[in-house]
């Protein structure tokens, strides 16, 4: 099983964008806080998170928690400061796998980067001034990577409507 961790998110409709992916590929949803912003009702609909009741969801008080809580659980860090790309790692070889993204404004830990660099993945980008891809569209990118090589389990692959004009 595929799990997404996002470390202190400040942007809640960021969130709400990936829980919407982890709701549509049935991957629990990590987050680790403090958070940047409220997971009650009434915020969750302000910001229009309609999938949050939806997804598997665990909070961890603090980085330190949710490692804890790993164990000797495979973990990859998406970052862009990595040498490895994310689609040359094989993603069937463990019944589960973790995939940490950092928080919009500075992303992960830098001291917590060094001490995992063989752990840490990023998304190629051109030589450009763009600090960095979107956070939602960087966990869509990576989490369907992994279930691409894992054949898509539990997940449709078709769909066909009663006077389908497609055929």
């Amino acid at each position: 099983m595929n799990h997404i961790v996002l470390f202190e998110p400040q942007i809640p409709a960021n969130t709400g964008n990936i829980a919407r992916t982890c709701a549509a590929t049935n991957t629990p949803l990590h987050l680790i806080e403090p958070l940047g912003f409220s997971t009650d009702d009434k915020h969750l609909k302000r910001a229009g998170l309609d999938y949050w009741h939806d997804v598997n969801i665990t909070y961890h008080k603090d980085l330190a928690s949710f490692l804890d809580y790993l164990g000797e659980r495979r973990l990859y860090l998406i970052t862009k400061f990595a040498n490895q790309v994310y689609s040359e790692v094989d993603y069937t070889a463990d019944e589960e796998i973790f995939l940490m993204f950092g928080k919009e404004t500075t992303g992960l830990p830098e001291e917590f980067m060094r001490e995992n660099a063989e752990k840490c993945l990023r998304i190629p980008m051109n030589d450009t001034h763009v600090r960095s891809l979107n956070l939602s569209n960087t966990a869509a990118l990576v989490i369907y990577e992994a279930l691409r090589q894992q054949g898509f389990p539990d997940m449709e692959l078709s769909h066909h409507y009663e006077n389908d004009k497609l055929d």
